[in-house]
């Protein structure tokens, strides 16, 4: 069994890319807004909102992870979720990838993690940024 992995989806979304971008760019603090019955909050740490490599804190739930309890990073040596949005038509093409790389084989690959990703941006995200 591998310890590293990639998950990936595309998924179609209404509001436009430059939309998408901006929520993760400068104005992560409208996630609980958009997404509450996932983010709950996301607070800088370190620096400010929009300096790249500015340290956020984020709050989130997860259903029922089996295998997998706590920090994420008491699991996986390297944990890195994009997500790269694209024009299509008046809305946008989303690919998710969720990279990373278990500390022992037997933790289950991340499969709770990137379904969060593909909720959040597709139920949660979008509906938010197509309203705004």
């Amino acid at each position: 069994m591998a310890l590293k992995g990639k998950l990936e989806t595309e998924i179609e979304i209404k509001s436009t890319a430059d939309k998408f971008y901006n929520i993760f760019r400068s104005t992560t603090h409208h996630f609980p807004k958009a997404t509450p019955n996932i983010i709950q909050a996301v607070e800088v740490h370190e620096g400010d909102w929009d300096t790249h490599g500015s340290i956020k804190f984020w709050n989130y739930t997860i259903v029922t992870l089996v295998g997998i309890e706590g920090d994420v990073m008491n699991y996986f040596q390297s944990f890195k979720g994009t997500f790269e949005a694209t024009p299509n038509g008046n809305g946008s093409l989303v690919k998710l990838t969720l990279e990373y790389e278990k500390l022992k084989e037997e933790v289950p690959a991340p499969i709770k993690y990137h379904n969060m990703m593909v909720t959040m941006t597709k139920e949660y995200i979008d509906a938010f940024l197509v309203k705004a």
